[in-house]
């Protein structure tokens, strides 16, 4: 099921859009002191004084919340990029704001205007907020449904192998050093290169094109690509069902789709899922780390280094889910990554509280870091977004991504604003907060998530339906109400698009 062209089109399109979520996820660790540096310097060649200690916090923690807030932005005006543009055509004009962006952040330093790298973190920030829901809705949309959630993994995967990748180029023998920093941020330019050759030579989704564009041509073409074979009117003839229900629906908007019945417990579990993913406390471990390892006894100059080893441990287990996820299903793995990362939580809440009574404790602790991120990216890592693709129809898709988006990038912004104050409260005991997200998410999850695995999405519709409280002939009715030709209407329409043309005799 694997086809060249579906390989290349998922790791190009990942590599030039979760790949850069990532890396600018870690990229500014490694050089934070010179950047402050850099900051004070700018504020007393400007001002003639150096900058107090509160301005120069202020000005850092803006520099790294701010991407978030850019994110928000991007998640918000996707729905729209995505519906004119399509989902292709969309990744690729994201690379604008990339490079913009990475000029910005290099140049920042030589221009000597700390604004500039300001600038392009929120710019930045769109950029991943556009494609953290426009690179999961192409990838599940290219997809044969039996490689669906492992197509869907590629996601989460290049996003661990960007912040690895930003450790690795952060380590002094490479860019971590004063003069080089702006080099991390001109790299970025590179992946964005990458994908802007390589993806026009690619098809657009062929569901975009049938449902949306109503080109059967195109879509038929764009299946064969992928699929990598000339007999795809099974294929076809799939999506085209799904098209005679839904063929005169127009676009949903997020008011329509939250007031719409038969959808709820999937917008729900969506809000649940997006929200767990970013409140689990994983930001709070990267916070940790350094000190934690400090603690273990590990020479100061020898913590990069050691860092790596959690960058490392974090793209294996995104690549073991990647390969399992097709036998094992969504449902284990979300909710027992979250299980485990519930009890490796509370161990480490032990370790740290008494780590200065027992001289091995430390190394619990290190230990339960990488358990916990391994058990993190196992599940919770990337099932969210394959889900999102999953649970809706074409017409509800953009506007499902963009509130899995807004629920996204406002917990991670509310992380980053409020586990300072969690921390300074509560100490060590700190990471219960996150022991007990973990465990409402994957109570909920337990009792209403169903599995996904290999199911269309008619039949997903289907196991909903109950729980939802309408029979999935009704959903099927119900989902725009006033918005619908009757069905009689709804056949002319496809009978007199076939007869103009749009889909080839043998196929219907």
């Amino acid at each position: 099921n694997w086809s060249g062209s579906l390989i290349v089109a998922s790791l190009t399109g990942a590599f030039g859009s979760s790949f850069l979520y990532g890396y600018n996820l870690s990229v500014v660790n490694a050089p934070a002191a010179y950047i402050k540096k850099f900051y004070n310097e700018t504020w007393e060649r400007r001002y003639g004084f150096s900058v107090d200690e509160s301005t120069l916090t202020l000005l850092w923690s803006i520099t790294v919340s701010i991407f978030a807030i850019g994110g928000l932005v991007g998640a918000i005006i996707v729905t729209p990029i995505v519906k004119f543009f399509g989902r292709k055509r969309t990744l690729l004009l994201n690379n604008l704001f990339a490079v913009t962006a990475a000029l910005l952040m290099s140049l920042s330093l030589l221009a000597g205007s700390f604004e500039m790298l300001i600038l392009g973190r929120i710019i930045m920030g769109v950029d991943a907020g556009i494609s953290l829901s426009a690179l999961p809705m192409y990838l599940s949309e290219i997809s044969p449904k039996e490689i669906r959630g492992s197509l869907g993994q590629v996601t989460a995967i290049f996003i661990c192998i960007g912040v690895f990748t930003g450790q690795v180029l952060g380590l002094p023998e490479i860019f971590g050093q004063e003069p080089r920093w702006p080099y991390l941020f001109g790299a970025i330019i590179v992946p964005s290169l990458i994908q802007v050759v390589i993806l026009p030579f690619l098809p657009e989704s062929p569901r975009y094109l049938l449902l949306e564009k109503h080109n059967t041509s195109k879509a038929e073409k764009a299946f064969q690509t992928f699929l990598g074979k000339d007999d795809v009117s099974h294929e076809v003839e799939e999506v085209l069902a799904e098209s005679r229900v839904q063929r005169n629906t127009k676009l949903v908007s997020i008011l329509q789709l939250l007031r719409t019945h038969a959808v709820r417990w999937q917008v729900i579990t969506v809000v649940v899922t997006m929200g767990c993913y970013q409140l689990c406390g994983l930001n709070a471990i990267w916070y940790y780390t350094n000190n934690i390892f400090s603690e273990a006894g590990i020479n100061h100059e020898t913590i990069p280094y050691v860092t790596l080893s959690t960058g490392a441990v974090e793209t294996v287990a995104a690549v073991f889910s990647g390969l399992v996820i097709e036998r094992l299903g969504r449902r284990p793995l979300l909710i027992g990554g979250f299980g485990l990362m519930v009890v490796f939580f509370a161990v480490l809440t032990v370790s740290l509280t008494l780590q200065k009574t027992v001289h091995w404790l430390p190394y619990l602790s290190i230990f339960c870091i990488l358990a916990i991120i391994a058990s993190f990216c196992i599940g919770p890592g990337g099932i969210p977004f394959v889900l999102t693709g999953e649970f809706f129809q074409q017409s509800q898709r953009p506007a499902a991504f963009m509130i899995a988006g807004t629920v996204n990038w406002l917990s991670n912004f509310a992380v980053g604003l409020l586990f300072p104050f969690i921390q300074a409260g509560l100490q060590t005991y700190c990471f219960l907060v996150f022991a007990a997200i973990c465990l409402a998410g994957a109570t909920y999850l337990f009792f209403v998530l169903p599995e996904t695995k290999n199911k269309t999405f008619h039949e997903i519709s289907q196991a909903f339906a109950k729980r939802n409280k309408v029979s999935l002939e009704m959903q099927e009715m119900n989902h725009y109400p006033g918005e619908r030709k009757s069905s009689a209407e709804q056949e002319s329409n496809f009978t007199s698009s076939v007869n103009n043309g749009e889909t080839k005799k043998g196929i219907v």
